[in-house]
Parts: C-alpha cells; sequence; structure tokens
C-alpha cells in the first residue's frame, strides 16, 4: 500500500505542478467537485472511489474506532468546512478516506461572495489565500442535499458536520435570528452544527466573537439543536468555530461561554488575517493578492497553541477539533497529543491531491 501511495502521489504531484497550478483556483475547484461527484454516480463509484484511493468499506471496517460527538471514528482526519459549501459530495468525500465530512459554510439566504478573483495559491508556501464570502445557494437548498444523502444507510452513518454563517444582507443585531433560521433548517440532518463567526471574509462577522454578541448567538442555535433532539430523538451537538488572531485571553473568555451555553465544544481554527514574515512568497506578491484569510502550514503554531488554551480552560468532555496547518501524519498525532478529538484539514489536500485522507489516515494508524 505505501508503494501505491507513493506512486498515486508522484502523479498528483506531476499533475499539480504541470496542469492544476495553472488553473485559476476557484475553477480547478470545482472541476474537483464535478468530477467527484460524477464518479460517485456512477454505478459502482463509491466502491470504486474506495478502491482507486485505498478506503476501506466503511461498513465492513475492521479497525478499532473511537467514539466522537455520538459518531464512531476509524480515522481522526476529517475535512474542513469550505470544500463542499453545498452539500454536493459529502459521500464522495467519505470515500477518498475523510472520517468526518463538515459542509458549508452555509447561509441562511443565498448569496453570491464576494467578486472574483478571490481564491489564491500560495505556491512556495503549499498555502492559500481567500476571501470567498460564504459564496452558497442557502441554507434550504443544502436542506434538501443532506436530506436526499441520509436516505441511504451509508447516509444515515456518515458524521457530515455542517458549518452555519451568517448571511452577509443580515444586520450585526439580527444575527441570532439568522443563525436560528439555518440552525432550524439544517438540525434534522447534521451530525453537529458549526457556528462560523470567525471568517475574515464578511464585514464583521468577527466581532461576533466578542462574548455579549456571542451568547445569544450560541443560545439561539442550541435551542433549535434541542428541538431537533426532542422531534427526531437523536443528539445534535453544537460547536463554534473561531479564529487564530484572538488573544489568549478572548480564546479562554469564548471558552467559558461556550461551556455555560452548553455547547459540546470548539473548533480551533480558522484561516488568519495576519501574513507572517515567515511566509516565502514574496512580499509584493502577498501585497496584490490583498485581503483574505490565509491556510497552510504556517498555522499550525498558532492552531496548536489555541488548542492547547482550549484544552486547559474547556471542562472535562468537551470536544476540540483542531484545524489549522494540518499537513502529514504526524501533525495529526501531535494534534492528538496536545488535546484534540478529532482534526481536520482542507489546503493540503488542494497541494497533496485526493490521495491524502486515505495516506494520512493509515499512516496515523489506529485509533481506540
Amino acid at each position: 500500500m505505501i508503494a501505491h501511495d507513493d506512486a498515486r502521489h508522484g502523479l498528483y504531484d506531476a499533475l499539480f505542478r504541470h496542469v492544476l497550478r495553472r488553473i485559476e483556483p476557484e475553477r480547478a475547484h470545482r472541476l474537483t467537485v464535478r468530477a467527484l461527484a460524477t464518479a460517485h454516480a456512477l454505478p459502482g463509484g463509491p466502491a470504486l472511489l474506495r478502491s482507486v484511493f485505498g478506503t476501506p468499506d466503511p461498513m465492513r471496517d475492521p479497525r478499532p474506532s473511537r467514539t466522537v460527538l455520538g459518531a464512531e471514528h476509524r480515522s481522526p482526519l476529517g475535512l474542513a468546512a469550505g470544500f463542499d459549501k453545498d452539500g454536493e459530495v459529502p459521500l464522495a468525500l467519505l470515500d477518498l478516506g475523510f472520517g468526518h465530512v463538515e459542509v458549508g459554510t452555509v447561509t441562511a439566504k443565498e448569496q453570491p461572495g464576494n467578486p472574483r478573483p478571490r481564491s489564491f495559491r500560495l505556491v512556495a508556501d503549499r498555502a492559500l489565500v481567500n476571501r470567498m464570502g460564504f459564496n452558497n445557494h442557502g441554507a434550504q437548498a443544502l436542506a434538501k442535499r443532506l436530506a436526499r444523502a441520509r436516505r441511504s444507510e451509508r447516509g444515515q452513518r456518515a458524521l457530515i458536520g455542517v458549518n452555519i454563517g451568517k448571511s452577509k444582507v443580515t444586520a450585526l443585531e439580527d444575527a441570532a435570528e439568522d443563525y436560528r433560521f439555518s440552525a432550524r433548517l439544517l438540525a434534522p440532518y447534521a451530525g453537529y452544527l458549526a457556528i462560523n463567526v470567525s471568517s475574515p471574509n464578511t464585514p464583521g462577522l468577527r466581532d461576533l466573537q466578542g462574548v455579549e454578541m456571542l451568547r445569544p448567538i450560541l443560545e439561539a442555535v442550541v435551542q433549535e439543536a434541542d428541538a431537533a433532539r426532542t422531534r427526531f430523538r437523536r443528539e445534535v451537538p453544537v460547536l463554534v468555530k473561531i479564529a487564530p488572531d484572538l488573544h489568549d485571553e478572548d480564546v479562554r473568555a469564548v471558552a467559558q461561554l461556550a461551556a455555560e451555553v452548553g455547547l459540546a465544544g470548539v473548533i480551533a481554527t480558522n484561516t488568519t488575517i495576519a501574513r507572517p514574515e515567515s511566509l516565502r512568497t514574496e512580499r509584493s506578491m502577498i501585497e496584490r493578492l490583498g485581503a483574505g484569510g490565509l491556510s497552510g502550514p504556517v498555522l499550525a503554531p498558532r492552531s496548536t497553541e489555541v488548542l492547547r488554551l482550549l484544552r486547559a480552560t474547556l471542562p472535562e468532555g468537551s470536544v476540540i477539533i483542531s484545524c489549522g496547518g494540518v499537513t502529514t501524519a504526524q501533525d495529526v498525532r501531535d494534534r492528538l497529543a496536545a488535546g484534540a478529538d478529532l482534526v481536520q484539514g482542507y489546503t493540503a489536500m488542494i497541494y497533496e491531491g485526493p490521495t491524502w485522507p486515505g495516506r494520512v489516515s493509515r499512516e496515523v494508524g489506529p485509533l481506540g
């Protein structure tokens, strides 16, 4: 399997260097989603994807598992929000080897996002800058897609988290009801709900990380999750996703509020607005790209710091999903050792290819 992994990775590396990096990032992303959707829809498509990428059949996977957020995980590595905003291919992504998939960010109202171009590669840093602006077809459209995915036994067992954000046209003072609307529609189909108040690409959104403004949002989503639990007799855990740019005391304050309100935990971290001096990309190019969230290995140190802060602050039993700068199996092991229950990646798959989740999961080894 290791030789096969090396060969497949080598093929993708050549494809990326000679073809994909010449394609505008957002267009390459759409082509990838369409290819996954087409492959998964073919007769025997899911089995074919698992065969090509060396992923076990989830219905007969013999590996030991760990229960997190009410679901069994045989791999701690999941896909972060942003790749599958509208829930088009969550089951296909699981067939690549992810242990869970977080769809979204979705908003109550459909919106086009920011003007293009809005996604950029920093190849020298294996990083991305994006200012997408929550482009998505809205919570109602996502609910319909997830309802279809949940009809199969595979779909019912899959851990598909749903990341919800504020509609751009909604005033900050009305944010709680905006989040409530999305939570009400999506809780019946969500393995968990993730409250995104940390994207840098919606004006004013990060202001919602302040405890006074955050409380009513968290309470509104928890209320909808509780209503779904009563109606459908299953838990819908709620987490909040925070930025790496928060000061340490603000991280602790959000953690304390999350525990007080009854959240299952925290996802740390989102992209950063910082442009560290350690970046290898020429500063003139970085300045030309402009605003947006930076992701990639450069986030790893701060993301790990926030993880440790959260583990020291949150009560026992709280879930932490560590995200930001995860590339290798050792990165995953390090995050687990630092207190993460699950780990997420996204940017690494752009540079490492579709074999990345399965390869990393095999290298991490068994859970339990």
